[in-house]
């Protein structure tokens, strides 16, 4: 059964019914013109508290309208008119506009965070454990495991606000946090979408040039996986779930092929290297990282199930999810840490390492010539299936900062963050492990 992600009742006006600064946008009385409903797609005018609160007066406090000029509302009603594009920002959906509940449902919540993580940039994480902290190959596979099983399991608690609320995760954290510290938590999370956007984009763009053998250079390749990124994100929900479903085949068929191509040169008896202090300092860094991954999810792990009905059984959410997350992780980054022990007893994989952690990738692939080419291709595009949810969140996130943030349309703040990661990519295109270091202490 296919999952409706579309609002069932377009004629519905949906009130800004989310915790707010005394404001929300106020829905236009035109009719919608696009077949698919979405009940932002008139929004007009916002309105703003003009008033002063007083404890002792009860009273309701008055509004004031800020117009969008004409010429800017017009072009935003036509691209939000699009078939298929989501024009919904952080408003509360209502429990009539959903969808109902189905098997296929609960199936593709596990389906959505498998898609989203069984790429090349948490291939590139694994690499850390044997390459960064100097693991042996139980050490850091025994991290891989109680790391992701930890880290999923706040990740997995916290999807299930989407389909109890309506509401998106940053937004309910308001009611957790307050106001203004939920901001302070946004921003964090923006940053950390726009961070794993720009490795994202990096190693792919590093496995397509290593592919084409250098005939296509690293910043082609950042504009392929930024351009169809952008596109899924864009159009929001209905594309995004889709292109999840689906994604994941061809993802886990290619890994499967580097296992079989390149797991001769495994090194499962790969020694930890250190003395004690070190070896439990490393062990601590990698565990840390292998759980902050996952984790870094939670707050955004909601945002995904706001079409699903109240009804969803909360528990239902919780194993879907972790169930995604952990396998999902622990597959892929089981693989990293495999080709990484095999780099010091294979001097072609040390040489391609040196060269970028994407061509490390396509060495793993290299006995099978024209063919591991090609699955090298499918390697590097299925980072868009870890980009998209990302970029989703995050242009959700920069609404949730105040009420002329949330004026912008979601669609906009996803150019917006998509144009910031792709620069930030071209820029740090030769130091991924640099930035991957980096990007450790932030998530850290």
């Amino acid at each position: 059964m296919a999952i409706d992600i579309i609002p069932k009742h377009p004629s519905v006006q949906v009130p800004a019914t989310t915790v707010e600064d005394k404001h929300h946008v106020a829905p236009s009385n035109s009719k919608h013109s696009d077949t698919h409903g979405d009940v932002e797609k008139n929004a007009g005018i916002l309105e703003t508290s003009s008033s002063q609160s007083d404890d002792t007066n009860p009273s309701p406090p008055a509004y004031t309208s800020i117009p969008i000029p004409p010429k800017l509302r017009t072009w935003n009603q036509r691209i939000e008119s699009l078939a298929g594009l989501e024009a919904r920002g952080i408003t509360r959906v209502l429990p009539e506009e959903r969808h109902g509940a189905s098997i296929m449902g609960y199936i593709q919540m596990s389906l959505l965070w498998f898609s989203a993580n069984i790429t090349a940039n948490n291939l590139a994480v694994g690499f850390l454990g044997p390459l960064l902290f100097e693991l042996g190959f139980l050490d850091s596979a025994m991290c891989v495991v109680f790391g992701c099983f930890v880290g999923s399991l706040p990740t997995a608690y916290m999807s299930i606000w989407g389909a109890q609320s309506g509401n998106r995760t940053m937004v309910v954290a308001r009611y957790f946090m307050g106001y203004w510290p939920a901001k302070l938590a946004c921003v964090l999370n923006i940053i950390l979408m726009i961070g794993y956007g720009t490795i994202d984009c990096i190693i792919g763009g590093q496995i397509l040039s290593a592919v084409s053998g250098g005939s296509m250079t690293i910043v082609v390749g950042i504009v392929i996986v930024a351009f169809i990124s952008w596109l899924i994100a864009v159009f929001g929900m209905a594309i995004f779930h889709v292109y999840e479903r689906w994604a994941w085949i061809p993802q886990t068929i290619v890994l499967f092929i580097l296992i079989g191509s390149a797991g001769s040169s495994f090194n499962a008896s790969l020694p930890t290297i250190g003395d004690p202090g070190a070896v439990t300092a490393n062990r601590l860094s990698f565990f840390s990282l292998q759980l902050s991954v996952p984790v870094s999810w939670a707050a955004a792990s909601s945002d995904f199930y706001v079409y699903y009905p109240q009804s969803t059984r909360g528990y239902k959410s919780f194993l879907m999810t972790f169930t995604g997350l952990f396998i999902g992780f622990v597959f892929v980054n089981m693989i990293g840490v495999g080709l990484a022990s095999g780099v010091a007893s294979n001097p072609l994989w040390e040489e391609a390492y040196h060269t970028s952690s994407g061509a490390l990738i396509l060495a793993g692939l290299g006995p099978l010539n024209g063919f591991g080419k090609f699955c090298g291709v499918v390697i590097a595009l299925g980072v868009i299936n870890n980009n998209c949810p990302g970029t989703y969140a995050s242009a959700l996130g920069c609404q949730v900062l105040g009420r002329y943030p949330k004026m912008v349309p979601r669609w906009l703040w996803v150019c917006v963050i998509v144009l910031i990661y792709f620069v930030c990519a071209v820029a740090g295109r030769d130091q991924l492990f640099l930035i991957l270091q980096n990007f450790v202490a932030l998530m850290g």
